[in-house]
C-alpha cells in the first residue's frame, strides 16, 4: 500500500550552518611521500602487450568452481514514500534495502545533503543543481533513526536549511548497504569495470579467491596520481571506467573501483574514508563468508590479513609498506560508504 509521507512547505528554514565541507582527499599514496612516475601512453600499449603475452605462455585459463556472473543490484525510486517541498524531492520507499534516492529541485547553484544516521556520524555529500537528478546515497550506520538534510549555499561557507526529513530505518539486511551503487561507488552492468571484474574473478573457486584477485591485479596494473592528488577538489568523485582505461589514480579511485568490482560479485565492501598516519585517505574492507569483515588486506598467511589498502600497496616496497601499517593502528576510519 503507499505510504501518504509527501509534505510542502513555502516555508524555509533560516538555520544558518557555518563550514559545510566535503572533505579532499589529500596526501594519500606513498607513506614517505615521493611520487611515483606516471605512466606514458606507450608505457601503457607495453604493458597491455606483456599482460597478453603472459597469458598466452599461462595457457587457457580454467572456469574456477564459482559463479563470477556480475549482479549489479538497481537502486529505485519507486515513489512509495516521499517526502518533498519546493528545493528537495526524497524518496524513502527502499529505505530497507540500505539507501534514499534524492533529488534537489531548488534554483541554488551550491547545494550540501546531510545525512546523520543513529551512530551520530554526519556525511556531507554535494547534490547536482544543474538539472533534477536522482542520487543514491547509502544508510550505513545500520537501523534506527536518520535525519536527513539540504541547505543551500548563501554565500563563502554560510549555509541555510531548506529541507529537513527523519527516516525510520529497519534493514532487511544488514550487507545491502555495502552492495549497491551510490553516489560516491557509482557503477551499472553496463560498465568496463564490472565485466574486467568478471573475468578477474572467472578462475576463482570462492569469495577469497576473488578478492585476492581483483586487489592483485590493482595493486600491479594501476598507478598513483600525484597530479591529481594534488589539484583535487572538495566534492570529487570517482570515474571507475575512466580508472581502469587510463590505469591512474588517487586513493578514493583505487577504493571505489576495487569496491564496485567486489560488490558486483556479491561481495559486501565498505570504503573507508578516515586518516593513515596524518595522511586524508581511503581504503576498504570486504566480508567473507565464514571470516567476516576483512580489515586489511596487504598480505595473507592462510589465516589473518594486514591492512586492505590497494593504493598503499601499489606504490610501496614491501617492507616500507608493512613498517607503515605495522598492526593497523596508523589507520582511522572517519566515513564509510
Amino acid at each position: 500500500m503507499k505510504r501518504a509521507g509527501r509534505w510542502k512547505s513555502s516555508y524555509r528554514a533560516l538555520v544558518l550552518v557555518a563550514g559545510i565541507m566535503v572533505p579532499v582527499l589529500f596526501g594519500c599514496g606513498d607513506a614517505d611521500g615521493k611520487a611515483g612516475s606516471d605512466r606514458s601512453a606507450g608505457a601503457m600499449q607495453a604493458g597491455a602487450a606483456n599482460e597478453e603475452s603472459n597469458a598466452q605462455e599461462a595457457g587457457p585459463r580454467v572456469k574456477g568452481s564459482r559463479d563470477n556472473t556480475p549482479v549489479c543490484l538497481v537502486p529505485v525510486a519507486s515513489g512509495e514514500t516521499v517526502y518533498e517541498n519546493e528545493f528537495a524531492h526524497l524518496d524513502a520507499s527502499n529505505i530497507s534495502e540500505g539507501y534514499v534516492v534524492i533529488k534537489y529541485t531548488g534554483t541554488c547553484p551550491k547545494v550540501k545533503l546531510q545525512i546523520t544516521g543513529p551512530d551520530q556520524t554526519r556525511y556531507t555529500y554535494n547534490l547536482t543543481t544543474s538539472a533534477p537528478t536522482d542520487e543514491v546515497f547509502p544508510l550505513q550506520a545500520g537501523n534506527g533513526e536518520y535525519m536527513i538534510n539540504v541547505f543551500e549555499n548563501i554565500e563563502a561557507t554560510r549555509y541555510s536549511q531548506v529541507f529537513s526529513q527523519m527516516v525510520d530505518v529497519n534493514l532487511s539486511n544488514d550487507y545491502l548497504p555495502f552492495l549497491y551503487p551510490n553516489q560516491y561507488c557509482n557503477f551499472t552492468s553496463d560498465s568496463s569495470a564490472i565485466e574486467f571484474g568478471s573475468e578477474l574473478a572467472y578462475t576463482c573457486n570462492n569469495d577469497l579467491e576473488v578478492v585476492s584477485a581483483i586487489y592483485n591485479y590493482l595493486i600491479s596494473n594501476i598507478t598513483y596520481d600525484h597530479e591529481e592528488a594534488e589539484t583535487v577538489e572538495s566534492g570529487y568523485l570517482p570515474d571507475i571506467d575512466e580508472v581502469l582505461e587510463t590505469r591512474t589514480g588517487i586513493c578514493l579511485d583505487y577504493s571505489a573501483l576495487m569496491t564496485a568490482m567486489l560488490r558486483s560479485q556479491r561481495i559486501p565492501t565498505r570504503m573507508e574514508i578516515g586518516y593513515a598516519g596524518t595522511a586524508y585517505h581511503a581504503w576498504l574492507s570486504t566480508y567473507i563468508d565464514d571470516i567476516g569483515w576483512v580489515n586489511g588486506m596487504i598480505e595473507f598467511d592462510g589465516t589473518d590479513w594486514s591492512l586492505m589498502d590497494p593504493t598503499f600497496a601499489s606504490n610501496l616496497k614491501n617492507e616500507a609498506l608493512k613498517s607503515f601499517i605495522g598492526d593497523g593502528s596508523n589507520y582511522a576510519v572517519k566515513y564509510v560508504y
